[in-house]
């Protein structure tokens, strides 16, 4: 504090101090994680089918490929919803439906699966009817 010309005296620094208290206490604290993404990965069996969630969010579809064909082109990626945020702590169980012509092979692994901070997912296995499928 210092006095000024007429004799009043000024609290420049306890007003600085004041206010830059005020600021760090008007700051948000930090916000738990709330969600976390869940991935479904169909493995390359060679076979097609989709993968979806309950809840809503996974929506995922392999397209049929024949590694063996004359001409082979890459293998498709999956299209659809791979990946979806959930809240954390939800329950989350998941359906495969094969496509006309492949079957389910294993998974979907695991199911259910509960929401959980960092990485969350599950896997799917379709293959060719009366074809070969790949080991995974």
């Amino acid at each position: 504090m210092r006095k000024n010309r007429k004799g009043a005296w000024r609290a420049t620094g306890i007003v600085t101090a004041l206010a830059t208290a005020a600021a760090i206490a008007s700051v948000a604290p930090v916000q738990a994680q709330s969600t976390a993404q869940l991935s479904a990965w169909v493995s390359d069996g060679w076979g097609g089918g989709t993968i979806t969630s309950t809840p809503a969010g996974i929506n995922c579809h392999q397209t049929a490929w024949d590694p063996y064909a004359a001409d082979p082109e890459p293998q498709p990626y999956p299209t659809g919803n791979c990946t979806a945020s959930f809240e954390i702590g939800t329950r989350v169980t998941f359906t495969a439906t094969p496509d006309s012509g492949s079957y389910l092979n294993d998974g979907p692994t695991p199911n259910p699966v509960t929401i959980r901070t960092g990485y969350n997912f599950t896997w799917v296995m379709f293959c060719p009817d009366g074809g070969l499928c790949s080991a995974g």
